[in-house]
């Protein structure tokens, strides 16, 4: 039986949620959360994308319009860049430990995590969804689908806002703009560049 890219990376967002809903549990309780209000818009923005991405038909029919058809190379390439981005996700879920929650918080005892992918980007959960929903998109090529990962990639990016204007008030803008000015928000360029010897260019 011939095994599909298209069926690798169900499996592989399949593996990712069920594992992630688990790792729900090891997480310490919030102290503090902003007011619903402010999250209401990347919410709304990240469930109706996922809606899209998940539905099985288009919601109207020209949604379901094939905009490109990926070749096979290209196909498996986009499996692994699936991979690259969930797994790191789970590598920032591991640097944050009990400090992880679905929602944004101040937990117990809160402070700025400056370990593993979190030297590279300040949101890398964020970063890591979005190169998986990307490579999603890109492998299925629907209007629907390009349509659903652009409303999730707004609501991430928006959601990243709400939570560091949160974390400066919690925490005190001094600690964590000296962290944002040293570490850009979820494209990881100035961190590489970095890296390299080439900050100046970023």
């Amino acid at each position: 039986m011939t095994i599909s890219p298209d069926q690798v990376v169900n499996v592989l967002w399949l593996v990712w949620f069920i594992s992630w809903t688990a790792a729900a549990l090891w997480s310490s309780p919030a102290e503090r959360r902003p007011p619903r209000r402010s999250e209401a818009v990347y919410r709304v923005l990240t469930t109706g994308g996922a809606m899209m991405l998940l539905a099985p038909h288009p919601f109207w029919s020209w949604m379901g319009e094939v905009l490109w058809r990926p070749g096979t190379a290209v196909a498996w390439t986009l499996v692994a860049v699936t991979l690259c981005g969930l797994a790191f996700t789970w590598w920032a879920r591991l640097a944050l430990g009990r400090l992880w929650s679905g929602r944004v918080t101040r937990k117990a005892d809160h402070e700025i995590v400056v370990a593993g992918p979190y030297r590279l980007v300040r949101h890398p959960i964020y970063s890591g969804l979005i190169l998986a929903v990307l490579a999603w998109a890109v492998m299925r090529g629907t209007v629907q689908v390009c349509i659903g990962a652009g409303l999730v990639m707004v609501g991430f990016f928006i959601k990243a806002r709400v939570e560091e204007q949160f974390l400066r008030e919690e925490l005190g803008p001094q600690r964590y703009d000296s962290y944002a000015r040293r570490v850009p928000m979820l494209v990881p360029l100035r961190s590489f560049a970095s890296s390299l010897g080439a900050r100046r260019f970023w």
